[in-house]
């Protein structure tokens, strides 16, 4: 048995890790429970729109300096374990406030998030960084496509878990709100707490040493170089900060099916099954693409969803809130999509010496993601949801032609 765990222990440890994340992160699912509980405290697009910019944006603000530091560092796990902690922490920070100050004073909650809501995405931004240098260390290139795919099966099973106490939560009409969203982010805090220690039996390998360099002489020097030699990665960072538009709107069709069809708490639960569902399904979908077509390919799908599915909830709503579910059914396709095919396509075109370089980079440079959702939060305020679902619709079609013009060679 121990022999075992040994061969396959990195499989174990970070399967297991997100299967306890799933759960945890269903608790708060950002495209559901989260807008929910944000449009019960306040009805401002604006306010929303810039709590979804820090937790967008924040982790690609800081990426570069994190990567810069974590580069002289031949261990990451403790930026990882740390990361993760602070990230429970922000959850826990969230419960209080929620429980305490809903009733008498929504302002506090809401000015409360924006604080917690920066410490969970700081914290992620490192803790990713540091994630997936590890990965690219214990995991062998060659085993990274079956890994990915296993690892984002075992998370959507996972998050239907979280789904279903979501759902039953929500139906249960002896927890009220504030009672009921405190509850769900204790839970997380919990389960994020327990997702760390698997960490703890990792043996990681030291990285290949690199020169010590002043961030300044990093920033200037660099950084332009590599993009300038690299035209594959340079062309990624445009095409990840103009996919970025399509991100910015996912919380907000909650929003959008509560104010259309003035919906109870019992539709989060079932949206976010729907989404689960589609994350789930779209797993053997994306799975045989990645084989058949590689992660590119991957890539190119994820941006055509994003592109079709504001111009289909518009036209589906239509038709009551039960058939506007399948809209978080085909949210759950690019949300799988994004997580097989965004990050193998970053890993495949990063050089291994230069790993957490590039991914510094990309998080850095991808400052566009940073004030989108502030932009749509704005423009839904004043022009509505329609134009700005359009727009979105076109920017992304307009994406796939830039992604795939030219043929992309790799220095």
């Amino acid at each position: 048995m121990i022999e075992l765990f040994n061969k396959y222990r990195y499989y174990v440890i970070f399967l297991g890790h997100g299967m306890l994340l799933a759960i945890t992160m269903s608790m708060i699912d950002f495209n559901t429970v989260f807008p929910s509980l944000v449009n019960k405290l306040s009805d401002s697009k604006v306010i929303f729109g810039a709590l979804y910019s820090i937790m967008l944006g924040v982790p690609f603000i800081f990426n570069l300096f994190f990567s810069h530091i974590m580069r002289r560092d031949q261990y990451k796990k403790k930026y990882l374990l740390l990361g993760i902690n602070l990230r429970a922490l922000s959850f826990l920070g969230m419960a209080f406030f929620v429980y305490y100050f809903s009733i008498e004073s929504s302002a506090i909650v809401v000015y409360s998030l924006f604080f917690w809501i920066f410490v969970f995405s700081i914290s992620g931004g490192f803790a990713g960084i540091a994630y997936l240098d590890i990965i690219g260390k214990v995991i062998d290139e060659k085993d990274r496509n079956k890994f990915f795919t296993y690892k984002q099966l075992v998370s959507s099973v996972s998050a239907l878990v979280g789904g279903l106490i979501i759902k039953k939560i929500f139906d249960l009409k002896s927890l009220e709100f504030p009672n009921n969203y405190s509850i769900i982010l204790f839970i997380a805090f919990g389960g994020l707490f327990l997702a760390s220690l698997l960490f703890w039996l990792i043996k990681e390998p030291p990285s290949n040493k690199q020169e010590d360099v002043k961030l300044s002489t990093y920033f200037f020097k660099e950084i332009p170089a590599i993009l300038k030699g690299d035209k594959v990665f340079s062309r990624f960072i445009v095409v990840q900060n103009l996919t970025g538009i399509s991100l910015m709107i996912l919380p907000f069709y909650m929003v959008y099916a509560k104010e259309t069809f003035q919906l109870d708490n019992s539709y989060i639960g079932i949206y976010l099954i729907f989404q689960i569902s589609g994350t789930i399904l779209s797993n053997f979908f994306w799975g045989r693409i990645n084989s058949k077509w590689g992660n590119k390919a991957v890539v190119n799908l994820c941006i055509l969803f994003g592109a079709i599915i504001p111009i289909f909830a518009l036209i589906i709503s239509r038709f009551g809130p039960s058939v506007y579910s399948l809209v978080f059914f085909l949210v759950g396709f690019v949300i799988s999509g994004r997580k097989i095919g965004f990050d193998q396509y970053l890993l495949e075109i990063s050089p291994e010496v230069e790993r957490t370089t590039y991914i510094g980079i990309n998080g850095t440079l991808s400052i566009f993601i940073v004030i989108l959702p502030l932009i749509g939060g704005t423009f839904i305020e004043y022009f509505g949801y329609n134009i700005t679902f359009l727009l979105v619709s076109i920017i992304m079609f307009i994406t796939t032609y830039i992604f795939r013009e030219k043929k992309q060679v790799h220095r």
